[in-house]
């Protein structure tokens, strides 16, 4: 495969496709490591995976369609698990300007997936499993999402995930006076600290694996806030009148026994997979929610937003007609500077040995002369390319992929050395490869 002409493969999971057993089984360990058996695969060039509490996605870079899926799915993205959604070339390019733009977010316009993203996209660099295709089709992601919030008011007021689970607490209990454990110091933690601490909460505990981190979000809380470690939580847990937990431990952190004498409490667990086993809800007076629970709270602002939705909707439609066109400028161009480039090589060699011939029947050989060969071999090559170039042009408008892989291996480097007929399609030895 050569630059801009690989095909965008994809897979996703997500709260609107899947049960929460279902995204909890398709998650990811860390995004390196599934970075990692992306890339293990010979066809895959580029890799990206994006994971947050309510999805998980990955999306490859091959030389077709078929070797992309096939790919994701022996690196454990397969498109046929329960609740897989598959994704073409373009359907992955829109589905990543969506998700950037806050519309494939459970709490419409939320801001926390720009910096998601970002991180998925670092992450993914830093594994050298960057390259043109991704790098274009994430650049363009996360302008689309910084458009839609500064060009619109999809997230006027926004609801993030951490106040939303507040809100859904607020329903079930009075949390004026309240104390409130929120586990996880990160983004969606930080965000429920701070709902906490508007809602008129009593008290905060930040519970998190370092007490560094947890300390930091404590003295942004404007309410009196604690610090706590992991290796306390049981007794925190049942302490309090609200707990939720935002980590992206591999396991349980609170269990059942913790909160079996707790008393009336309300938990929020926005982990994926989950801090708080569903077990935990049997205890007496204790009510466990997931994000299936946040719905409802989140409806009432996606009905909000739908005016600036549709703004959106009409900013990706423009924005994705750009990429593709950036995408097919760039298949068309590298593609033609491949085959004359070659054309070059060959004609250059042609002529230089034409050249010595004549100087060698005829004696020496003037520059004039020299100038009228080299110029009828350039005419010669032009108008011989002239035909291929349209067509390959025409073949990058209309996603001609198999046109311009044959191009690609018929003007390969080696074109003047004789050898291109000999050689399998790339698309074919990707085949072997991955076999």
């Amino acid at each position: 495969m050569n630059g801009n002409t690989g095909v965008v493969s994809g897979v996703r999971v997500s709260h609107r496709t899947a049960s929460l057993e279902e995204l909890e089984a398709a998650g990811v360990t860390a995004e390196a490591d599934a970075l990692e058996a992306l890339l293990d695969r010979p066809v895959v060039e580029e890799a990206l995976v994006l994971q947050t509490c309510h999805r998980v996605e990955a999306y490859v870079v091959t030389d077709d369609a078929a070797t992309g899926r096939r790919a994701l799915a022996r690196a454990d993205f397969d498109p046929a698990d329960p609740g897989a959604v598959s994704m073409g070339h373009e359907d992955s390019l829109r589905h990543l300007l969506r998700v950037a733009a806050g519309l494939e977010s459970l709490v419409v316009g939320e801001d926390q997936i720009i910096g998601q993203l970002r991180d998925a996209y670092e992450t993914a660099r830093e594994a050298d499993a960057i390259g043109p295709v991704l790098q274009e089709a994430a650049t363009k992601a996360m302008h689309v999402g910084e458009r839609a919030r500064t060009e619109t008011a999809i997230n006027e007021g926004a609801t993030s995930l951490g106040s939303a689970a507040v809100r859904l607490a607020e329903r079930h209990t009075d949390l004026q006076g309240a104390t409130a454990l929120v586990v996880g110091a990160g983004e969606m933690g930080s965000l429920a600290v701070k709902s906490f601490a508007s809602a008129g909460v009593e008290r905060v505990v930040v519970a998190n694996r370092t007490e560094k981190r947890a300390r930091l979000v404590a003295d942004a809380a404007d309410a009196p806030a604690e610090v706590a470690g992991l290796d306390g939580l049981a007794e925190h847990a049942a302490d309090a009148d609200v707990v939720v937990t935002a980590t992206g431990s591999p396991g349980h952190l609170v269990d059942a026994d913790a909160l079996t004498d707790a008393g009336e409490t309300v938990v929020v667990d926005l982990a994926q997979p989950r801090d708080v086993p569903p077990a935990a809800a049997d205890a007496p007076d204790v009510s466990v929610h997931d994000l299936d629970d946040l719905e409802a709270v989140t409806a009432a602002t996606r009905e909000r937003r739908e005016d600036a939705a549709r703004e959106v909707e009409t900013m990706i439609a423009e924005e994705f007609e750009r990429l593709l066109a950036q995408y097919k400028r760039k298949r068309a161009d590298e593609v033609i500077a491949h085959m004359y480039e070659s054309a070059d090589r060959l004609k250059n060699r042609e002529v230089s040995t034409a050249v010595s011939r004549l100087e060698a029947a005829d004696g020496e050989f003037s520059e004039e002369q020299r100038e009228v060969v080299e110029s009828m071999a350039d005419a010669l090559v032009n108008q011989l390319l002239a035909a291929p170039t349209r067509s390959l042009r025409e073949a990058a408008a209309e996603d001609d992929w198999s046109t311009i892989a044959t191009a690609l291996d018929l003007f390969d480097p080696q074109f003047e050395e004789g050898m291109p007929f000999d050689a399998a399609p790339q698309s074919a030895m990707a085949e072997s490869e991955d076999d």
